[in-house]
């Protein structure tokens, strides 16, 4: 238990050994029976519900031991352990969304957490393997933050439209200048990791360094989010523009 609980002990992770391929087997069919059953669970009552507390459950109960964690080892800091990240951020407005399927946070969740939280689990920047407790909280989290962001779009009336998908884009940019500009400066952070891309090998590394690495961010994110919003056009039978 000490050892499972530790931050200083543990097997390295492996990307795509064994434990991280049955974590991805785990992912993808929860988001095919997410997308195949979504009428049915939608037309289920209890079991809507069942599935709306049981995300919102894992997600609260995820943050709050990440930070009991990390206080009980000595690990806590400002600038690694506060919810700023992107997956951070639309953990909270996943569980709000959950509670509330407001509307306006719903697009964001969509927008900001399904795919970040999928990049996150297919490339982890994770130091211990299982069963280290890190591996745990982070796949359990991650899952739960995109499945969460998923369930809240398909079993909601809400149509995402061109506009509301480009309100989103904006937010984002909006929030990332404050980060870039004031939060990380101040905490010697690198949340959103504007500074530098993550040490794990994802779509990040390849965009380069400097102010081209800040262009290409942007258009990555406007790439992702323009496929996230056909997406949603084909989950949703639409073909026409909004």
């Amino acid at each position: 238990m000490q050892q499972w609980l530790s931050d200083a002990s543990g097997a390295p992770f492996v990307w795509l050994g064994t434990s991280h391929i049955i974590v991805l087997t785990i992912y993808i069919l929860g988001v095919g029976v997410l997308f195949s059953q979504h009428k049915r669970i939608t037309a289920n009552e209890s079991l809507l519900q069942t599935l709306r507390w049981g995300l919102f459950g894992i997600l609260v109960f995820s943050e709050i031991i990440y930070h009991i964690w990390a206080m009980a080892n000595g690990v806590w800091n400002a600038a690694e352990f506060l919810p700023l990240h992107l997956c951070g951020i639309a953990g909270i407005c996943c569980a709000i969304a959950l509670v509330t399927s407001n509307q306006t946070i719903v697009e964001i969740v969509y927008f900001i957490g399904f795919f970040p939280a999928f990049l996150a689990v297919a490339t982890p920047e994770l130091i211990y393997d299982f069963p280290h407790f890190r591996f745990w909280k982070f796949f359990i989290h991650h899952c739960a933050i995109s499945w969460g962001s998923f369930f809240v779009v398909i079993t909601s009336p809400i149509t995402i439209t061109w506009k509301s998908m480009l309100n989103v884009y904006i937010m984002l940019l909006a929030y990332a200048a404050v980060v870039g500009f004031f939060i990380n400066p101040l905490l010697d952070a690198n949340y959103l990791f504007l500074d530098q891309a993550t040490s794990a090998q994802t779509p990040l590394n390849l965009l380069g360094d400097g102010f081209w690495y800040y262009v290409n961010l942007g258009l990555l994110a406007l790439v992702v989010f323009i496929g996230l919003w056909r997406w949603h056009k084909i989950i949703k039978g639409k073909t026409t523009m909004q």
